[in-house]
């Protein structure tokens, strides 16, 4: 339960309200996770945070997390510069299934933000690219400004192996992409639903169209993986607060098959 000191490198505006924070180590140990964990942020006097990673899997000397404002502590987050200092511990949670995912189409699915806790995997994907079958992104950003790594999208769009669609809800005069919800980019998707496995991760509402969109493809629930980010506090399952039925989100997730989670997303929050 305690931080480790950890040190801004560099800090990089990526929307209107989202940053990216690359961190070192004070102590200079290499660090490692897996695609699809999070680290607690702690900015002292203010709060905690859990804030998936989404930095290269193979850099072990500092980390990458990115951040929404969305409240108090990630609102003071954004004020941070190079050096100033922060709290961190982790890896935390289950990660994205790239072991299952071998010699298999993958399809991964993300919407805003989401596109953030994916990233490490479409990296480690582009790293391993021969153990891999038909890779397809889709992600959906509200507007063009909201889309986040810009530049990563067009490297990935540039290479012949990787096909990247890239859809906004509401257009821009100098937009020229698709306009539209990201599930609807599934119908016409180029890859095998015998032989794919899916990762999502977006607004659950986006979650419930895409699962029923690939459900229609033929792809079944254990085939297809979320990552639910909700209410985390503790980061090793005692508090409570991210309790989802019988799982904790922190300690059992955040990646969850589909098939385990799909009775929990029907019910309605009280």
């Amino acid at each position: 339960m305690r931080p480790e000191p950890w040190r801004v490198k560099r800090v990089h505006k990526d929307t209107r309200d989202t940053f990216s924070l690359e961190l070192e180590p004070e102590n200079g140990d290499p660090f490692s996770f897996l695609p699809g964990q999070f680290n607690m942020l702690y900015l002292f006097g203010t709060g905690e945070v859990p804030i998936s990673i989404s930095g290269d899997p193979g850099q072990t000397d500092a980390i990458l997390h990115t951040v929404r404002r969305v409240g108090v502590v990630t609102d003071a987050m954004g004020q941070l510069r190079k050096g100033h200092s922060l709290g961190l511990r982790g890896p935390y949670g289950e990660p994205w299934p790239l072991d299952q995912a071998e010699n298999k189409d993958i399809v991964i699915v993300a919407g805003g933000i989401g596109l953030a806790p994916l990233r490490p995997a479409l990296l480690s994907i582009v790293a391993n690219r021969d153990k891999y079958q038909n890779i397809v992104l889709l992600y959906g950003a509200r507007t063009p400004d909201d889309i986040l790594y810009r530049k990563d999208l067009e490297k990935l769009s540039a290479q012949l192996d990787i096909q990247v669609f890239v859809t906004v809800d509401r257009g821009t005069a100098n937009w020229r992409g698709s306009i539209g919800v990201v599930p609807n980019m599934i119908r016409r998707a180029p890859f095998d639903a015998q032989n794919a496995v899916a990762m999502i991760c977006g607004p659950e509402i986006m979650i419930h169209y895409a699962t029923k969109e690939l459900h229609r493809r033929g792809l079944p629930d254990e085939k297809i993986f979320v990552s639910m980010e909700r209410n985390m506090k503790c980061g090793i399952g005692l508090c409570g607060h991210c309790q989802f039925g019988p799982y904790f989100v922190c300690r059992d997730g955040p990646v969850f098959p589909y098939s385990r989670v799909e009775k929990l997303l029907q019910v309605r929050e009280a």
